[in-house]
């Protein structure tokens, strides 16, 4: 589609609105030419303390005006948001009064729809009150309104328990047995890169060492810890040993709330090394089937069975881990309604009590995208959905955090869903931004938080580079510790 932007150079806006109501157009800016029959020309003013946005659009033979009169008030920085909004609402409605489309989170576009809900709390509006406002002022959908305000409220919870120099501690392990069809993370397959492995483990636990170094002088106290990946139970016990010990000499933990480890894949989960995370203290442990139907995990490439899935949480069970967190994914290829639904209904006899509800996100450099396998359309991803929310509620759970990514399927959005008292804090502390999070391993982002100022800093991606090139997670490390030395 043909942009035209006139008095103001909100590009992210309109682009990101763009792409959630006509997928598969792009955004042009080149002139529009007489028969043209995909363009946009969106126009902002001010006048009298007043933002006049005007939007005409053309599209597939329709064609539409629409104008927004939003009044200017506050500093500049609030100004500049209040001008944003307009541009945005103007071009949504005219956008969705040709499209048809009614996405459910209306016109939020961003990785956390419920952020303005959170704010909204914190500011003394009621539930209620906030509920009817994400309806009437982003045009969010009554059910996803609810949602947001049910996600905010655990997240204010989640922030009274943490004070100034709190912080999380992430280790990314980038490897997994093989690479799933939807996958775009930065992970290796192990058959392919074996030999990566041991210099790998080397590395982080220098990188931990170093770290926890710098926390105990800076005076800050982990809360929260989450191995993630990749799959980091395709670690060795010896090598999952190693790293945990390494986490332990350099953190103290005393007043750490959990410890979490992706098991992930089943075909990684051994006695041996369930018995070593139990050792060590381990809180949490994810089992993440995905789906629980043997032909949507072949056609994933999945290497094992629903039994074999079956059997790795009865293995589990038996450590007796405090919380087990199980993940499905609505809209995998070769997945339909009724599979999916009778992937939940399995999940749901293990009575874990975390269960993660993915949407398929169409990632670049993802299998599903690079061989155009087939996968069930937004219409049947929100049956999913629709099924997952309601018996979810009905076997005693509740939502507690949520995100988005981008190109999901339907525009929807990945839930997390706790019994009472189960919550993974970190989840909430990474997504609701509520402290900083220190982040060892290759692709690890560490995220620096402090009073509404948030700076980041990356390690290398790959394995390999990141082993080689240590500097690179030292000068993180350093900037984290310039950042503290301010707070």
């Amino acid at each position: 589609m043909k942009l035209l932007l006139q008095g103001h150079d909100e590009r992210y806006t309109v682009e990101q609105s763009l792409l959630n109501l006509f997928p598969g157009e792009l955004p042009v800016y080149e002139p529009i030419l007489p028969g043209d029959d995909s363009w946009a020309v969106v126009t902002l003013r001010e006048e009298d303390d007043c933002c006049h946005v005007t939007t005409e659009l053309r599209w597939q033979g329709r064609q539409t005006s629409h104008r927004e009169v939003l009044p200017l008030s506050g500093t500049e920085y609030a100004r500049e948001g209040q001008r944003r909004h307009a541009v945005g609402a103007c071009f949504f409605l005219a956008a969705q009064a040709v499209s048809g489309v009614r996405p459910p989170w209306g016109m939020l576009t961003g990785v956390r729809p419920d952020k303005p809900a959170t704010a909204a709390l914190a500011a003394g509006r009621t539930p209620e009150e906030t509920r009817a406002w994400m309806e009437r002022f982003y045009y969010v959908s009554p059910d996803r309104a609810a949602l947001a305000v049910e996600t905010a409220s655990a997240a204010l919870r989640a922030s009274r328990r943490l004070e100034r120099r709190d912080i999380a501690v992430y280790v990314g392990i980038p490897f997994c047995p093989t690479r799933c069809a939807y996958c775009s993370f930065v992970s290796q397959s192990v058959e392919k890169s074996f030999d990566l492995v041991p210099p790998y483990v080397e590395a982080l636990v220098e990188e931990i060492h170093s770290g926890g170094g710098m926390a105990r002088a800076l005076n800050l106290r982990c809360r929260t810890f989450y191995m993630g990946g990749g799959t980091p139970t395709t670690l060795t016990a010896g090598q999952l040993d190693r790293v945990l010990t390494a986490l332990e000499d350099a953190f103290d933990l005393q007043d750490c709330e959990e410890l979490t480890v992706e098991a992930g894949r089943p075909d990684t989960i051994t006695a041996e090394k369930l018995a070593v995370l139990k050792s060590h203290g381990i809180t949490r442990i994810s089992v993440n089937p995905q789906t629980m139907e043997d032909a949507v995990l072949r056609a994933i490439g999945r290497r094992h069975t629903a039994r074999e899935i079956e059997h790795a949480l009865d293995l589990a069970a038996a450590y007796g881990f405090p919380h087990v967190n199980m993940d499905l994914i609505a809209g995998l290829p070769e997945d339909t309604a009724a599979g999916f639904r009778r992937s939940l209904d399995r999940c749901l006899e293990f009575e874990t009590d975390n269960v993660t509800i993915h949407t398929l996100a169409l990632k670049k450099g993802s299998r599903i995208l690079t061989e155009g396998l087939s996968v069930p359309g937004p219409e049947e991803v929100a049956q999913m959905l629709d099924y997952a929310a309601p018996m979810l509620r009905e076997r005693g759970y509740a939502p507690y955090y949520l995100y988005r990514q981008k190109y999901m399927s339907g525009s929807f959005e990945n839930i997390g869903w706790t019994r009472p008292g189960a919550e993974c804090w970190y989840n909430i502390d990474i997504m609701s931004e509520l402290c900083s999070i220190l982040s060892f391993g290759a692709g690890g982002s560490t995220k620096m938080v402090e009073g509404g100022r948030i700076q980041r800093v990356f390690n290398h991606k790959y394995p390999a580079e990141y082993t080689q090139r240590p500097e690179k997670w030292r000068a993180n490390q350093n900037a984290f510790a310039e950042f503290y030395e301010h707070v």
